[in-house]
């Protein structure tokens, strides 16, 4: 049972790509204004975010081209997911309004000197030469006025290719982008119409009239930017937790918290010791903030091909005294206890304090922020060459200031073991203190209400 670190990768390549084009829907599409959810239209969603997927070689596709399948898929595709083709407008208030005009998304044919091998263990964000990938066309990347989507397919020299997408936030969440990219892998396979069709109806995620906030949010509450909280000279931290490491957690954890997910534990652990290594005011207030799926959290549940931002933002707060101090117990029953408060009304609440506010942004100061994309179905997504080797997140953070924020995604080490790979940005000052806490926390040093030998680990 291991927990095994990561090294960045140094891999060096070059690309070779055709100049950008638009691709349209390959029928003609209404030309509509459609309004978005107020639910996507926090201020939290206004950024780009990356998406990369890793394809092998499958020798039955011999002869056949991944850049032309793909180009081809996106275009019919576009046809149900038309709105993927407009343009998004401003009104008033800043209230964000989606044009369709049909004027198509941006699409890069590219080859790169490289094998799949070359990456070796580095599928994972953050993803090595990712400016390269995925290419930012100039003055495609703002938020109005723009192109929602950009796709790069690049072919590889052992026959394989990566995928790389840029999706605008305020269009679809990590689900959303799912839904729409396997209906591009259906329609790649031969299929004339998605398995799951699309559901745009934002107005289930609007605000009351009148909006009224019933709940706490605490996720929006300013705390002083103080300087006990660095974050300069941010760097990645990856490491990978078999299925055995992870299961073996469960067992240590207190009986009342047997029931806790994979999740819980993974959160409050990296909480907990990224902030001893930060070495915060011991005073101070410390939080998490992860995103909650609501889809079926509300009654009637979203109807299923929904494909815009159903999450809201869970909270939880404490002291960093408290938080270091107690065994990690402590952190998970915080953690599972933030999620267990996202009922509807807490998702109602939210919306409405969020349009109440007037685009009210959630605050990251003194805050972890991971988030979770091993249930999402990113690998899963097929155009004809099976199963992406890691598909998800590119990068760790798309702000514009460096926070500590983490993702995990779902990963095989290449000798048979799934697993979790956690990449995490941190001060590089602070790594070798998080690991020492991290391998001292998996051994079951402080778990706590430990009755049993310490976890066995090879590190």
């Amino acid at each position: 049972m291991a927990i095994m670190a990561l090294s960045p990768s140094s891999l060096a390549f070059t690309v070779q790509r055709f100049e950008p084009e638009l691709v349209n829907p390959t029928k003609p599409t209404p030309h509509e204004f459609k309004q978005l959810s107020d639910l996507d239209d926090q201020e939290s969603f206004r950024f780009q975010i990356g998406v990369i997927q890793f394809y092998r070689c499958d020798p039955s596709m011999h002869g056949k081209d991944p850049v032309k399948i793909i180009r081809e898929a996106l275009a019919q595709a576009l046809v149900f997911y038309y709105p993927f083709a407009g343009r998004l407008r401003e009104g008033p208030g800043r209230k964000l309004i989606l044009e369709c005009t049909a004027e198509g998304v941006i699409f890069i044919e590219a080859d790169a000197d490289v094998t799949l091998e070359q990456f070796g263990d580095a599928l994972y964000p953050p993803i090595p030469c990712m400016d390269k990938l995925l290419y930012d066309v100039p003055g495609s990347g703002e938020i109005l006025h723009c192109p929602l989507l950009l796709i790069q397919v690049t072919r590889l020299r052992c026959g394989g290719f990566i995928f790389a997408l840029r999706q605008n936030h305020t269009i679809c969440d990590a689900i959303g982008i799912v839904q729409f990219m396997s209906a591009m892998g259906e329609m790649a396979r031969g299929y004339c119409t998605p398995s799951i069709p699309p559901v745009w109806q934002r107005d289930l995620l609007s605000a009351r009239n009148p909006p009224r906030v019933t709940c706490t949010h605490h996720q929006f509450d300013e705390l002083p930017d103080t300087d006990d909280y660095p974050l300069q000279n941010m760097v990645p931290c990856s490491f990978f937790l078999d299925s055995t490491k992870v299961n073996s957690i469960h067992k240590h954890v207190p009986g009342h918290l047997n029931h806790c997910s994979t999740f819980d534990i993974l959160t409050a652990c990296i909480w907990r010791c990224s902030t001893i290594a930060l070495k915060p005011d011991l005073d101070s207030q410390v939080r998490v903030i992860f995103p909650v799926n609501v889809r079926a959290k509300l009654s009637p549940a979203l109807p299923t091909g929904y494909y815009g931002n159903a999450v809201v933002f869970a909270v939880a707060i404490t002291m960093a005294r408290k938080l270091c101090e107690n065994p990690l117990g402590y952190a998970i029953e915080l953690v599972k206890t933030a999620k267990a408060n996202v009922a509807m009304e807490y998702v109602r609440s939210y919306t409405d304090l969020v349009v109440i506010k007037g685009k009210l942004d959630v605050d990251r100061v003194r805050c972890y922020l991971p988030t979770d994309v091993t249930r999402v179905g990113f690998e899963e997504v097929d155009f004809g060459w099976g199963k992406a080797v890691y598909g998800g997140p590119a990068n760790l953070w798309n702000g514009p200031n460096p926070k500590l924020a983490s993702s995990y995604t779902s990963f095989s080490d290449g000798k048979g073991k799934n697993g979790i790979v956690v990449s995490i940005l941190l001060p590089k000052v602070t790594h070798e203190i998080f690991m020492k806490e991290l391998k001292g926390t998996l051994k079951g040093h402080a778990i706590g209400d430990l009755s049993t030998t310490p976890i066995k680990s090879s590190m």
